[in-house]
């Protein structure tokens, strides 16, 4: 699986002018299942991304993790993060999994992070989405699991 990790003020998605999910201050996290990925990789990327140590310490040191500061994950299905580019200007997917599989392990990674006790707002698999974020730092961090 494939994450790429925003630490926010805030953050909203919506579809058509409706707002899906909104967090105040936490993570951005923009989800892509992999061919070949299991739950197994989805539990692990979760785990991840819980323990983080992304936030500020009383020292303002990068030291703590999401599940240490009561923030909340907006979790985004995003099939573009397995764009290839090797070849051309033409970005190809083929390394995304199936649109099915896919679905399927971003829920399993969404409620993974929430058994982590994260509190976790979703995205629509597959719809058109608007993300709006504020970025924190900014901090951006990329992961692969």
């Amino acid at each position: 699986m494939r994450a790429l990790v925003q630490r926010v003020s805030e953050a909203r998605v919506s579809v058509g002018g409706a707002v899906l999910g909104e967090i105040g201050p936490g993570l951005l996290v923009l989800v892509c299942a992999m061919q070949g990925d299991t739950e197994a990789e989805a539990e692990k990327l979760a785990a991840k991304i819980a323990r983080l140590r992304i936030f500020a310490d009383a020292a303002g040191r990068m030291n703590r993790a999401l599940r240490d500061t009561g923030g909340a994950a907006l979790v985004v299905s995003q099939f573009t993060l397995a764009a290839d580019t090797a070849r051309g200007n033409r970005p190809g997917f083929s390394a995304a999994a199936d649109p099915a599989e896919g679905e399927r392990l971003y829920e399993h990674a969404a409620a993974a992070l929430a058994r982590e006790g994260v509190p976790v707002a979703t995205g629509r698999f597959g719809a058109d989405m608007q993300v709006a974020l504020v970025n924190d730092g900014p901090v951006t961090i990329w992961l692969d699991v």
